[in-house]
């Protein structure tokens, strides 16, 4: 069998760039915005043009991002600095926080705030859309994008909780302490992650594009 056979065939890697959106209106009072479709103050914005210049010196070949508004707003930046048009798929979109939806924690009963803080998964807010079916959805949406450009580097604009839970489902993480294990994502921070075939490796996490 020859260097093309089962044996001599090398796996082809596929570089994510994994990327919260810019700064919201609502990022400094911390509220949730899942489904919300809020829009981006001054310094997303400006998020949003740096990681565009990072993008066009990283040799990224193709711009994924959620369809919400304060994702593609991130996202278009480097998509122009590319010259590529920009990709959507609805499975980047943000978890739906249910009955926390333009809430913070405090202003939440004290028996869900406390029910969430204890276990996220299990205390998932109500109204709100499973934590393991975000998991089953982030995952699915990374790999799809992973085979449709394998061996290539692809900038992914998401969204804080979809990308902390698909980081647990990809490097088999329990869920349930996503947000201790992955205590921030940075706006417009970079985490690098390498598919190759069914496993994934993280290569960085939540390094500044500047």
């Amino acid at each position: 069998m020859g260097e093309s056979g089962a044996l001599g065939e090398k796996a082809v890697s596929t570089t994510l760039y994994l990327v919260r959106h810019g700064e919201t209106e609502w990022h400094a009072e911390n509220r949730y915005a899942g489904v919300s479709d809020v829009a981006l103050t001054d310094t997303g914005r400006e998020q949003a043009e740096r990681l565009g210049r990072w993008a066009a010196g990283a040799g990224v070949d193709v711009v994924w991002a959620s369809p919400l508004r304060r994702a593609r707003a991130t996202a278009a930046p480097a998509a122009a600095a590319l010259g590529r048009a920009l990709a959507i798929d609805g499975d980047l979109a943000e978890v739906d926080f249910g009955a926390a939806e333009g809430r913070t924690l405090a202003e939440l009963a004290p028996a869900e705030a406390a029910a969430f803080r204890a276990d996220p998964v299990r205390g998932a807010f109500p109204g709100a859309e499973d934590p393991r079916k975000a998991v089953e959805r982030g995952t699915a949406v990374l790999r799809r994008i992973a085979s449709r450009h394998s061996g290539e580097r692809v900038l992914v604009v998401t969204h804080n909780t979809l990308l902390r839970l698909t980081l647990c489902g990809l490097l088999g993480i329990a869920p349930s302490t996503y947000r201790t294990v992955f205590p921030q994502v940075r706006n417009c921070a970079v985490t690098e992650l390498r598919v190759t075939g069914g496993t994934a490796a993280l290569m960085s996490y939540n390094v500044p594009t500047g």
